[in-house]
Formats: C-alpha cells, sequence, structure tokens
C-alpha cells in the first residue's frame, strides 16, 4: 500500500465537485481554471487552462495519454430479473476482463457487493458474463472483491458492442448522463479506457496548434485506464501501456537539453516510469505496468505535470508530491508547496474531477524560459 499523502485529509465541500462538463455551464473546454505551481520559487497563481502557453517554452516537451473512453458501462440483470449495472474495467490477455459489478442508486450507481464467483448476468441482445475469481486474486474464489475476472459471451466484437449498448461511466457527483463525446480528450485516438484520462480534457485544437507554434512538442503515449475513480482509494490496478520508440527518444533528448518533461496526467506518470532506469534514461516499452507512485518512490522521468484535483485520501496525491519534489530539483517545499495549493484551490472555489478545473506542477527555472 502507498504511503498517506501529507495533504490526504482535507475536506472536499460538494459545491466544489464539478457536477456537468464546463460546456454546460457556458464554458469552453480551454477555459477552465488553471491553479500554477511554481515550485522553484514557492509561487502560486491562477488563470485559465488557454493561458497554459504562458508557462510553456521551446523545447518543452508535453506527454499525452491517446486513449480513448469506451462506453464502458452496461445494464445487466441477475437470472432472477434484478437490475444491475456492469462496468467494464479492463480488457486482459486470453480475451477476458476485469469488471465490477454495480446496483442502481439515487443519482448514480453503488458498488456491489453480493456478487461471488460463478455469478452470471444478463446483458443486452442475449449478451452474458461469468465472474470466474476475484480480481486480482488473492487464493480463494470464496472471498469478496470489487473487481472480477469475468468471461464475456457478446455477439461480435467488444467496441462495437459497447458503441451499441454501453455509456460512459459516471459516479454520483455527475449531474445527468453526457454522451461519450463529453468523455473524450482531443488526443483520443485508440479505444481502451474504461474512464477518461481526463489530464487532457481542457486542450483545444486550438490551443494544441499554439503550443506547436512556439516550439512545445507533443509527445505520444498509451495508457487504458481501469476504474480509476476507487471509492475505498485503493492503489491502482495493473493496467496495460505503450511508450512508442520516438516518444523514449523525445523524453532523452528533452532531459538533456535542460527542457522540461511535462506528464499531461498521471497515467503519463505511470507509464514513463514503468520504462525510465534508475539513471532517468526512458526506453520503448508495452506490456502491463503495476507500478504505484509512493511516497518513498523518487519520479525519474519527468519535471512537470498537468493534472486534475484529487479527491481526499487519493492514492495519486503522494503521486503528485513526488512530481513536485523532482520539478524542485531538492524536493525540500514538495509535500508544504502542495498542501498550500490545496488550501488555495479549495478557498477560491476550484472544481474537482473530470469535469473540474487544473493544476499545473512545474519547476526548474520556467521563469527564465518563459514565453511572454
Amino acid at each position: 500500500m502507498a504511503a498517506a499523502s501529507v495533504i490526504a485529509d482535507f475536506d472536499l465541500p460538494a459545491d466544489l465537485e464539478a457536477a456537468e462538463p464546463p460546456e454546460a455551464r457556458g464554458l469552453k473546454r480551454d477555459q477552465v481554471r488553471l491553479l500554477v505551481s511554481d515550485v522553484e520559487s514557492d509561487s502560486i497563481e491562477h488563470a485559465r487552462f488557454a493561458d497554459l502557453p504562458r508557462w510553456l517554452a521551446p523545447g518543452d516537451l508535453l506527454v499525452v495519454n491517446t486513449s480513448a473512453t469506451m462506453n464502458a458501462a452496461l445494464p445487466a440483470t441477475t437470472d432472477g430479473g434484478r437490475d444491475l449495472e456492469l462496468h467494464l474495467s479492463t480488457r486482459l490477455p486470453g480475451g477476458l476482463w476485469s469488471v465490477e459489478v454495480r446496483q442502481p442508486g439515487t443519482k448514480a450507481s453503488l458498488p456491489c457487493t453480493e456478487a461471488f464467483a460463478g455469478t452470471r448476468l444478463l446483458l443486452p441482445s442475449n449478451g452474458r458474463v461469468t465472474l470466474l475469481a476475484p480480481y486480482p486474486f488473492a487464493g480463494s474464489l470464496a472471498s469478496r472483491s470489487r473487481l472480477w475476472l469475468a468471461a464475456l459471451e457478446l455477439r461480435g466484437a467488444v467496441d462495437a458492442y459497447l458503441v451499441e449498448h454501453g455509456s460512459p461511466i459516471r459516479y454520483g457527483y455527475v449531474r445527468g448522463s453526457w454522451p461519450l463525446e463529453m468523455y473524450q480528450t482531443v488526443f483520443a485516438d485508440e479505444p481502451g479506457s474504461a474512464e477518461m484520462p481526463s489530464a487532457g480534457r481542457p486542450f483545444t485544437p486550438e490551443l494544441v496548434t499554439r503550443l506547436v507554434s512556439r516550439g512545445v512538442q507533443i509527445a505520444p503515449l498509451v495508457l487504458h485506464t481501469g476504474v480509476a475513480s476507487l471509492e475505498s482509494h485503493e492503489p491502482p490496478y495493473e493496467e496495460y501501456y505503450r511508450v512508442p520508440r520516438q516518444t523514449a527518444e523525445r523524453v532523452n533528448a528533452a532531459r538533456r537539453a535542460g527542457a522540461r518533461v511535462i506528464a499531461v496526467g498521471t497515467t503519463v506518470v505511470r507509464a514513463l516510469e514503468t520504462v525510465t532506469d534508475d539513471t532517468g534514461t526512458t526506453s520503448p516499452g508495452e506490456g502491463w505496468t503495476d507500478v504505484v507512485i509512493a511516497a518513498d518512490r523518487t519520479v525519474r522521468s519527468v519535471t512537470g505535470l498537468i493534472t486534475g484535483l484529487h479527491e481526499p485520501r487519493a492514492t495519486h496525491l503522494a503521486l503528485l508530491e513526488r512530481v513536485v519534489a523532482a520539478a524542485a530539483g531538492a524536493g525540500v517545499r514538495g509535500p508544504l508547496h502542495l498542501e498550500r495549493a490545496y488550501a488555495e484551490a479549495r478557498r477560491l472555489g476550484y472544481l474537482w474531477h473530470e469535469f473540474g478545473d487544473s493544476h499545473l506542477i512545474s519547476g526548474h527555472g520556467y521563469r527564465r524560459r518563459e514565453i511572454r
């Protein structure tokens, strides 16, 4: 289990949870707020996401996740006719899946703790799912579990089936249902994520054009997210990733040149840390990562991060502290700076979750390199 973050125990008022996309609030995607943490000077500034080019310089490298979000929620029923909901989490080798069984709630579905190995559920168009074992498997089929190793029996390919019968995964803080387009980023290219890699959501084609025209580089990788909104704040499960050779080379070149490598999302940090060695050299790679960035680990691959605001007790908070330490160099200000930034965000009414506001963590002299 990852060590607890020093900022883990703050209170998050319900009115700071983004209940709908910014478009429903009359904003463009890049008009969400941007909290800017300059770790070197220990300063905090407030802007809009469209202002991002102000804090990036020629040669800086943004690494983005091109995984596209699936319609991963499916209506399901028991043989006795009880209505449930099935969340597909991760496509596993051999055609199996990790899945979560949910039950109807007043606002959105809730965890269902009554599933067991051998449970069979009916899906639309005569589809079926059979729960085979708790996931991850801890040695007993009788164990209770949030996630299950499962076999899907569908007519046709899974991706086409989800397009026809599924919907985006939604949690209780989101008001109403929204189409899949609201859960895709401008970088989305390869379907596979149960939940949106949401750090990339505020980017627009126009903003990307402005960044590239100023000499900011953008490099892709893939990490397919599972059910990332773990209500009990469990450590992340294994997820599939692919870091292309060209992306690895550009990460290494940027670091050699003294430019910043800024991950767009914690998923990018997880993928890059998986293929970066103790010397800070990043290699291409593909497979399944179980890397968890805990408080005792040094982040070697990036010197900055664009991310959303993470809820209390989330394991991602420890990752943020380690990125702050990497951005600061010696890391002296890391936890204290992050604690102050989050206090500022709450005081000024920033919004949390996938439809909320953004946070740029950076250092290593961006003031000296800044474009005005």
